[in-house]
C-alpha cells in the first residue's frame, strides 16, 4: 500500500462526519514503543497561523504518556469495514492488550511518527499547545456534570499539521 501527500487545503471532507461518525485513531510514540486510541473529538482549522488540529485525551489513557512524551503524533481514518478494530481500540488499554496483535493493524512510520498502512488518511502533527481542562471552567455547567462525572477532565492538544497522505 502506499499513498501520496496533498496539502492541508486539499482535504475533502467533513469533519463531524470524519471525527464523529466514522472515528480516528490518535497514535503516539516511536518505532519501538507506541500506543494507539480511538477518538470522537477533535478538530481541525487554523491556529496561530498553521493549519491545525485538536484532539483530546483523559489523563488515564495509555496513549497520554505517549502524547506528552513525544513531540509528534498522528490522527489516521480509516474505511468503515475496519470498524472493529477502532472499538477494540476505544475499549481496551495497550497496557494490557496488544492492539497491533489483537486488530491486525500494520505499523507505518512517517517520518518516525507511527500511524497505519490500512487507513485511507493521515495527518501527522507537531504539538504547539496543550491545556488541562478543569472544575469551574466550563461555560455550560451541565456539561462538566454529563461527561465528568468521575472528575478525569480530557487534555486538549493543538497540533501543527505537518504532513496530509492519502492513500494512493
Amino acid at each position: 500500500m502506499s499513498f501520496h501527500e496533498i496539502k492541508p487545503e486539499e482535504l475533502q471532507f467533513n469533519p463531524f462526519t470524519k471525527i464523529g461518525k466514522e472515528w480516528m485513531l490518535v497514535t503516539a510514540g516511536t518505532q519501538e514503543k507506541w500506543n494507539t486510541m480511538t477518538a470522537s473529538w477533535g478538530g481541525v482549522g487554523v491556529f496561530w497561523g498553521k493549519d491545525a488540529v485538536t484532539v483530546y485525551i483523559r489523563p488515564q489513557r495509555y496513549t497520554k504518556e505517549f502524547m506528552d512524551r513525544e513531540e509528534t503524533f498522528s490522527i489516521a481514518f480509516f474505511r468503515e469495514d475496519y470498524r472493529k478494530a477502532l472499538n477494540l481500540c476505544g475499549s481496551v488499554s495497550g497496557r494490557e492488550v496488544d492492539k497491533q496483535k489483537e486488530t491486525g493493524l500494520t505499523p507505518y512510520f512517517v517520518d518516525g511518527t507511527p500511524a497505519f498502512e490500512e487507513a485511507d488518511l493521515i495527518i501527522t502533527c507537531k504539538k504547539m499547545f496543550h491545556q488541562d481542562m478543569k472544575e469551574g471552567t466550563f461555560d455550560q455547567p451541565e456539561n462538566d456534570a454529563k461527561w465528568y462525572p468521575q472528575k478525569d477532565y480530557h487534555v486538549m492538544y493543538i497540533a501543527e499539521i505537518l504532513k496530509v497522505l492519502v492513500k494512493d
